[in-house]
């Protein structure tokens, strides 16, 4: 099932096309259907755009959370949900309520039977128009795949871009060397907007240096370590001591120093970030599925006394070394129940584990 809600789930279902594959890259689709509901993306608030191979949604959560302690209303569109799709599209700070949803469904269908779409371009085009529809200060609009050709990239004028660390993923995509896929998702990176990207491996940073070279960009620097009382991060001519960040893994405090880097941009937009909404940030946000221990879940008492039960949705090589590094800190013993597609590096994940 897409969602736990049957009526959901099927009317989801009916936008999974027979005639198309899963995925296919291109901006073509998607602009025919967002045409057709009246070009939503050109009506929304100003849009933070984020591409990445892993740190997206972390990243994202952390700028949610200072927004909000901003006192800003914040659209949200992730991909993908775990339990339901409304995760997906966030209105205004709250998830699409299962009505409206399946209403927007509806108006999207006859559309999708002249302009056949994947799924994901589908929704993308029902969230584009959900966030027209509905007052909001910012959207965060997160990448699904790649960037240069993903549905998301249909946005012309972002805010802000931002980049979070490369590595191996989709390769049949985007290339099977990290200099073809950081090409790739450099493709959102606009002229006019701030731009925030992580610290990358040479051979992505430089192809990083080429787009930005070619749009005649630079990318803001910040630089972060950890310290008694949390971190101190280094950005816009500042320096800024933070609490450490809620969400657990050594990794957080490199998606956090993003995150605070680009609120710091964002500062420059809305005067209402200030120093209590940046801390809010990183000790508010909330990302289901990221190293998250599940501590009332009820197979909790088929483990042994003092187990721990943790949940991470990672599912390629970088994300299981970043597990297995916070695995390693807390020196307990570590036993693994795995599911994966099999078009991923199943081999590559468990190695560093």
């Amino acid at each position: 099932m897409l969602d736990r809600n049957p009526l959901v789930s099927k009317a989801l279902e009916r936008l999974i096309p027979a005639q198309l594959p899963a995925i296919m890259p291109g901006l073509e689709r998607t602009e025919a259907l967002l045409a057709e509901l009246g070009n939503p993306h050109l009506k929304l608030p100003p849009v933070v755009h984020v591409a990445g191979t892993n740190g997206k949604g972390s990243v994202l959560a952390y700028v949610r959370a200072g927004l909000e302690a901003a006192g800003l209303r914040v659209h949200h569109y992730s991909s993908p949900h775990l339990v339901k799709f409304s995760e997906r599209i966030v209105l205004a700070g709250k998830p699409v309520e299962d009505a409206l949803l399946l209403e927007k469904i509806a108006a999207l269908q006859p559309i999708l039977a002249r302009i056949p779409a994947t799924f994901f371009e589908a929704t993308t085009a029902l969230a584009f128009l959900l966030f027209a529809e509905v007052k909001a200060d910012v959207v965060l609009l997160e990448t699904g795949l790649g960037g240069r050709l993903d549905s998301t990239n249909v946005v012309p004028n972002p805010v802000l871009n931002m980049i979070t660390p490369i590595a191996f993923d989709h390769a049949e995509f985007l290339g099977n060397t990290l200099a073809s896929i950081a090409a790739e998702k450099a493709g959102i990176l606009k002229a006019g907007a701030h731009i925030v990207i992580a610290p990358q491996v040479p051979e992505a940073q430089q192809a990083f240096d080429d787009t930005l070279g070619k749009l005649n960009l630079n990318s803001e620097t910040y630089a972060w370590q950890k310290t008694a009382q949390g971190m101190r991060v280094e950005c816009g001519g500042q320096t800024f001591d933070m609490p450490a960040p809620v969400l657990a893994g050594e990794h957080q405090y490199a998606n956090a120093a993003q995150a605070l880097a680009g609120l710091v941009v964002l500062q420059k937009h809305f005067s209402s970030i200030d120093n209590q909404a940046l801390k809010s940030a990183l000790t508010n946000a909330v990302w289901p599925a990221r190293l998250q221990q599940l501590k009332d879940h009820r197979f909790l008492q088929y483990l042994p006394t003092g187990a721990e039960l943790w949940l991470d949705g990672g599912h390629n090589p970088h994300a299981a070394a970043a597990i297995a590094a916070w695995a390693a800190d807390r020196k307990r013993p570590l036993n693994l129940v795995l599911g994966m597609l099999n078009t991923k590096d199943a081999a590559g994940f468990v190695a560093p584990l």
